[in-house]
């Protein structure tokens, strides 16, 4: 391949995948290592990705923000195991808050009638397919949010101080050591916000391409949640598990 062409192959495996690893690119390219590390660098100095132990990962703006149709194509597999891990903390009897987004979705089916859960949330997608699993519901009123179908607003925050969780399960765009965890939207992170406020126990649901990402606005510390995730390299897990617990689905 042509430099221009390695760099828009590259380009297109980050809009797929959020994360791409150095041995992988240097397969699919038939390049040397440094011809690939070059061509990382390059593109990181450019503005186009970041680069990471073994790879790189995508560019996030901070108020970049996909709709559900958008991210509900990405990472499935990795959702799914994350799925798996987090429902694995439940217990029978549980009342447990769960958030808009495509990542605590993935937990419904994995959700067991015979647990006898009670599930408040904000995403009208949840509610709809709690329904279908037969899974006692409440659905927080206030203003729909078109892009993630997200409900949001003063009204929600004011029923959601109602409650009291024994577990909260929450997504996040970016998990940083300095900057916590991040959303692109400020309505998103206040209910976020007031959940974790309202729970025994916060988990947070993140693949790896989300640490060290910041998104535009924080709605927590490290310390207030548990991290679940698919892996990290050894020195992001030392690193983040200064600050708080992590659950690695794929040890």
């Amino acid at each position: 391949m042509l430099t221009e062409e390695r760099h828009q192959f590259i380009l297109t495996q980050l809009k797929q995948h959020d994360i791409i690893k150095l041995h992988d690119l240097i397969s699919a390219t038939n390049a040397s290592e440094s011809t690939v590390r070059r061509d990382l660098q390059l593109m990181e100095e450019a503005g186009l990705l970041i680069r990471v132990h073994g790879g790189a990962k995508r560019v996030t703006a901070l108020q970049t923000e996909l709709a559900v149709s958008e991210k509900s194509n990405q990472s499935v597999t990795e959702k799914e195991t994350l799925a798996k891990l987090a429902v694995s903390c439940l217990t029978a009897q549980d009342v447990i808050y769960l958030d808009a987004g495509t990542t605590t979705l993935a937990m419904i089916p994995f959700l067991q009638t015979s647990a006898n859960l009670t599930v408040v949330t904000n995403g009208v997608n949840h509610a709809s397919l709690l329904a279908d699993y037969d899974i006692r519901c409440f659905l927080l009123g206030g203003r729909l949010k078109n892009v993630t179908k997200a409900i949001v607003g003063a009204d929600s925050i004011a029923t959601l101080k109602q409650y009291r969780f024994n577990k909260v399960f929450l997504g996040a765009n970016g998990v940083h050591l300095h900057y916590g965890f991040t959303t692109p939207d400020p309505d998103e992170a206040a209910i976020k916000r007031t959940a974790m406020e309202q729970a025994e126990m916060t988990i947070v649901l993140a693949d790896h391409t989300k640490f060290g990402q910041v998104s535009f606005t924080k709605f927590g510390d490290l310390t207030q949640a548990t991290i679940v995730t698919d892996h990290l390299n050894q020195h992001e897990l030392d690193q983040y598990q200064q600050h708080t617990d992590i659950l690695e689905a794929i040890k």
